[in-house]
C-alpha cells in the first residue's frame, strides 16, 4: 500500500458484547515516524491485540481528516476506547481528547502512544526494532484502555482574586492587565517601594527610554482601574491551598492604623514576580571589596548618573583615565576556577542581559568622556536582542577596545601602590597572546541571581531549575505555567529577561490568570488518588508518605454501625504521584485513570507476543 495515501489499513472484527471496542489510529506524522518505523505493519499487527476493532494509519493523524476519522469510527464503529499512536502527548493529547468528545465518548476513554519521540527518532538507525518498540507500547496502551473508566474533571469553587508577588515592573504590569480585565488583585512588596530595579534612575536599550518615565507609566496603569491594592513593606509567611483556593498569610501595616500584623486572604491565583538579584562578587573576586576602583556595573549605572560633564569621567571626585569592563562576573562559572556561593552552587548559566549592559555602559563612557579609554574583556558578546547587535557595532567604531579569554583562564587583577590595577589577560583574538592593561577603573559585568522566594517556593515545593530560578513546564507550550495548579511566572523570577521580556512574560501571565480567574469553578484533570471505603483499615502509610500537606489524611467514618478510620483525598492538593498506592498493604488505594489493574495490562501488554498471518 502506497504509505502517503491518506486511506487507512484496517479490520472490523466481531467481539463479544462486553468486550471493549478498541480503535487504534497511527500517525505517519508526515514521515517523521513512517521514515523508520513501517507504520503500515504497526496496523496489521494491531489487529491482532484482543479488544483492538479497527486499526488504522494516516499521514497527518492530529489534521482535521484524521481527526475526523475517529469522530466517524467512534459512530459507525461503536468504538468504546481510543488509543492514539503519534507525537509527544505534550503536543496533541488534547487535541485526540476533544476529537474523542465530539465524538460522544469520555475524553478519559482514550490512550495516547508516543511513537515518534520514543521510537523513529530514538531508534533511526534501527527501524525493525523501532518497529517492534512502537507495537509493543501500543499493546501495553490497549491493555490499559481496555480497563479505563470513564472520568470526570474536578470541579472546585474558585476565588475570583489574584495575588502578585513582587512590585517590580514585572508584578505591575501583570497587575494592571488583570485589573484592566476587571479582576481584583492584591500586589505585596516586601521593599517600601514599587519599580524593583528599574526604580534606580537609567536609560534602558535599546529605546533610550528613562527609567522613571516607563515606571510612572506602569503605576499609572496599574491605579486607574482601582481594582488593584498595593501592600508595601509587606512579606508573606505562609501559603497554603490549591489553584483556586489559595490560603495565605501577610505579615505587613495593614489595618486603618498601619500597625504590623498577621492577615489571613484568599486568592484564586498567584503570579510569582519575585525579580532578581545582581550577582554579589565574594570577598576578592577580582579585588572587589579590598580595592576602592573595583566595582560592578550595578554601581556603575549610579555614577554615570551622577556623573558631571567633562572631557575624562570622574568616579568618587577620581578621574578616570581607562577603565576596563571584565564580563560573565557570576555567570557562566566553570567547576574547579570559581568559588561556589553560600549555596554550595555554581552560576553556570548566562545571565543573557549583561553583555548588552556592558556595551551600553561603554558607549555611554565614550561619547560622553571622550578622554576615557575603555577595555572589554569577555569571553563571548552575547547581544541577542533586537537592535542589540547595533551595541557592538557601535562600540567598535567608538574605539573600544575588545579581549577575549575562555572561561577556564580568567583574567588576573592585581593593585600597584600608584592606586592603578593591572589586569594580566591571554588573549584570543591576537592568537593567545598575554598581555598587560593598566587602568584606573575595574567594573566587573555582574549577573541576575534569583530573588528571595525561599518561603514560599518550600511551602508550595515549586520547582527550581539548575540556574535556581523557577522552572516552567515547558519553555515553548507553556512557557508561564509551572508544575503546580494556579501558579505562574511573571519577569525575572523565571530567568535571566530584558525589560521588553520581562514584560512580555507578565503579559502572558496576566492572560493565563485571566482564564483561571474569570470562572466560578476550576476544572481540574480527575488524576488523583481515589480510596476504597470497603478495603482501607485506616493504617496510615499513605498519610505518612505523602509529601503534599493536606493532600492525604485520615478521618473518622461510620461503617457497619462502627466508628472507624479511613484515609481521605483532598482532589486539589493530590497531584497523583501515586507514593500512598505503592505503600498500601491492602491496596485499598489508586490514582484515578493509572489504577494498579491498568498497569498489570500495560506489563501482560508488552510481553505479548503478536505474530501476523
Amino acid at each position: 500500500m502506497d504509505r502517503m495515501n491518506q486511506s487507512e489499513t484496517e479490520r472490523c472484527g466481531n467481539q463479544p458484547a462486553s468486550e471493549p471496542r478498541v480503535g487504534v489510529y497511527i500517525c505517519r506524522c508526515g514521515g517523521n515516524i513512517s521514515d523508520v518505523v513501517d507504520t503500515d505493519h504497526v496496523a496489521e499487527v494491531c489487529k491482532l491485540i484482543p479488544g483492538v476493532t479497527t486499526a488504522k494509519v494516516h499521514t497527518f493523524m492530529c489534521s482535521d481528516p484524521g481527526q475526523q476519522t475517529i469522530i466517524d469510527d467512534i459512530r459507525q464503529e461503536k468504538l468504546d476506547r481510543v488509543v492514539v499512536a503519534s507525537c509527544s502527548p505534550f503536543l496533541h493529547e488534547l487535541t485526540f481528547r476533544g476529537a474523542v468528545m465530539r465524538g460522544k465518548l469520555n475524553a478519559y476513554l482514550y490512550e495516547h502512544v508516543n511513537i515518534r519521540e520514543q521510537c523513529s527518532w530514538a531508534h533511526k538507525h534501527d527501524p525493525r526494532g523501532a518497529t517492534a518498540k512502537a507495537i509493543a507500547l501500543i499493546s501495553a496502551a490497549v491493555g490499559k484502555v481496555r480497563h479505563s473508566r470513564p472520568l470526570e474533571k474536578i470541579r472546585l469553587a474558585n476565588n475570583q482574586r489574584a495575588l502578585i508577588v513582587g512590585g517590580g515592573p514585572a508584578g505591575m504590569k501583570a497587575a494592571a492587565d488583570l485589573a484592566a480585565c476587571g479582576l481584583s488583585v492584591l500586589l505585596v512588596e516586601r521593599s517600601n517601594r514599587l519599580g524593583g530595579k528599574l526604580a534606580s534612575p537609567q536609560r534602558m536599550f535599546p529605546t533610550g527610554a528613562a527609567s522613571g518615565e516607563i515606571l510612572s507609566k506602569l503605576e499609572s496603569d496599574m491605579r486607574s482601574t482601582g481594582r488593584v491594592e498595593v501592600l508595601l513593606s509587606s512579606e508573606i509567611t505562609r501559603v497554603g491551598g490549591f489553584v483556586g483556593n489559595f490560603d495565605v498569610t501577610i505579615h505587613g501595616p495593614l489595618g486603618p492604623s498601619g500597625s504590623m500584623t498577621d492577615t489571613n486572604v484568599s486568592f484564586g491565583a498567584i503570579i510569582m514576580a519575585t525579580g532578581f538579584q545582581p550577582y554579589v562578587p565574594h570577598d576578592g573576586e577580582f579585588l572587589f571589596g579590598r580595592h576602592p576602583a573595583v566595582m560592578t556595573t550595578v554601581a556603575l549605572q549610579e555614577a554615570l548618573a551622577a556623573a558631571p560633564e567633562g572631557k575624562m569621567l570622574k568616579v568618587n571626585g577620581h578621574e578616570i583615565r581607562r577603565v576596563a569592563f571584565i564580563h560573565c562576573v557570576g555567570s557562566r562559572q566553570v567547576e574547579g576556577v570559581h568559588q561556589p556561593g553560600t549555596d554550595g552552587r555554581l552560576n553556570k548559566h548566562c545571565s543573557r542581559v549583561c553583555c548588552t549592559t556592558v556595551l551600553n555602559q561603554a558607549l555611554q563612557i565614550r561619547s560622553r568622556f571622550a578622554d576615557t579609554r575603555v577595555y572589554d574583556l569577555y569571553q563571548d558578546i552575547r547581544a541577542y536582542g533586537r537592535g542589540h547587535e547595533q551595541y557592538y557595532t557601535d562600540a567598535s567604531r567608538a574605539g573600544v577596545v575588545f579581549f577575549r579569554y575562555h572561561g577556564d583562564e580568567p583574567p588576573a587583577v592585581t593593585a600597584e601602590k600608584d592606586a592603578s590595577l593591572h589586569i594580566r589577560v591571554k588573549d584570543y583574538l591576537s592568537w593567545g597572546e598575554t598581555l598587560e592593561i593598566e587602568v584606573d577603573l575595574l567594573v566587573l559585568a555582574v549577573g541576575m541571581t534569583p530573588g528571595p522566594c525561599e518561603q514560599i517556593v518550600d511551602q508550595l515545593k515549586l520547582p527550581r531549575g539548575e540556574d535556581g530560578f523557577l522552572q516552567e513546564i515547558h519553555p515553548k507550550l507553556r512557557p508561564v505555567e509551572i508544575s503546580v495548579n494556579g501558579v505562574l511566572l511573571a519577569g525575572t523570577a523565571q530567568a535571566p529577561m530584558n525589560l521588553q521580556e520581562t514584560l512580555a512574560a507578565a503579559g502572558a501571565a496576566a492572560v493565563k490568570a485571566r482564564s483561571m480567574l474569570v470562572k466560578q469553578h476550576v476544572e481540574l484533570n480527575p488524576y488523583v488518588a481515589q480510596v476504597d471505603a470497603n478495603l482501607c483499615e485506616g493504617l496510615g502509610q499513605c498519610v505518612a508518605e505523602c509529601q503534599y500537606d493536606g493532600a492525604l489524611k485520615l478521618i473518622e467514618t461510620s461503617r457497619n454501625g462502627r466508628t472507624v478510620k479511613m484515609a481521605e483525598v483532598n482532589p486539589g492538593l493530590c497531584v497523583g504521584c501515586g507514593a500512598c498506592v505503592a505503600v498500601c498493604p491492602n491496596r485499598a488505594i489508586n490514582v484515578n485513570g493509572w489504577r494498579l489493574d491498568q498497569y498489570d495490562e500495560m506489563v501482560d501488554g508488552l510481553v505479548r507476543e503478536l505474530v501476523p498471518a
